[in-house]
């Protein structure tokens, strides 16, 4: 079987349901960008074997260093921009996770690009915006280019060119709340990201206790492509790529 033809699955059919014989309804038709997202994360549910890895990111020093670039720079840095050079970080190093299956699902397209995608919640459905060139770019560069994009994704919407190309997808609900969540690959990407709030937590340190900010960090991957152990290690490696932001500059 090819991936190029999605198998079929013999499901029962959808209920056809008078939901006004109990109460009262209101019919709202789906916007164009919800109903072709249902279809892309159906496919994407059904079609791949996805698996979800958690893990936490001590981003103490992230956050202590992002408000001093800030100052020192006049420049807003969201904290959004150093993930994103935190998951080129792990994509150098580990090439399977910057790869994409065919369209005969028998050949692993490596690529020597790094594209990430974000997405973005607006008011028609969800967008992925995709940034290029994120290896080149500062975290500066990445914080004023994510707020441009997201703000016209939100206020117009975007082309398809802006939406294509991408190598591994962040979903951030960061700015909402939630301690883990499992998000759904974008195909033909092979791992997806999703960040939840940070909070503050004990740690040990030495014989006492140590609070530090936490960031939750969740990991999904393609079975096909990507072994648990070599997820484990690629979430780690971005963790300890957050713990060090100085590094990731």
């Amino acid at each position: 079987m090819t991936s190029s033809s999605c198998f079929s699955l013999d499901l029962p059919s959808w209920p056809e349901v008078d939901f006004s014989a109990f109460g009262e309804t209101e019919v709202q038709p789906l916007s164009r960008i919800q109903k072709l997202t249902a279809g892309y994360l159906a496919r994407n549910w059904v079609a791949i074997p996805q698996v979800t890895h958690h893990d936490e990111a001590d981003i103490t020093d992230m956050e202590t260093y992002r408000k001093r670039l800030a100052e020192e720079t006049g420049v807003r840095v969201t904290s959004l921009a150093f993930v994103v050079k935190a998951v080129v970080s792990g994509l150098q190093q580990f090439p399977r996770f910057n790869a994409s299956l065919d369209a005969s699902g028998e050949n692993m397209v490596l690529k020597k690009y790094f594209h990430i995608g974000i997405a973005v919640d607006t008011p028609a459905g969800l967008l992925v915006a995709v940034i290029r060139d994120c290896d080149k770019k500062s975290v500066q560069q990445l914080a004023a280019e994510i707020a441009a994009v997201s703000t016209r994704a939100r206020e117009k919407g975007l082309p398809m060119s802006d939406m294509v190309g991408g190598c591994m997808t962040i979903s951030s609900l960061g700015g909402i709340g939630g301690t883990a969540f499992s998000p759904i690959i974008n195909a033909p990407e092979v791992a997806i990201l999703g960040v939840t709030k940070s909070e503050w937590k004990p740690r040990r340190d030495g014989e006492g206790i140590d609070w530090r900010l936490m960031l939750p960090l969740s990991l999904t991957y393609d079975h096909r492509v990507i072994n648990g152990a070599d997820a484990a290690r690629f979430t780690v490696h971005v963790a300890s790529a957050l713990r060090q932001p100085e590094l990731l500059l």
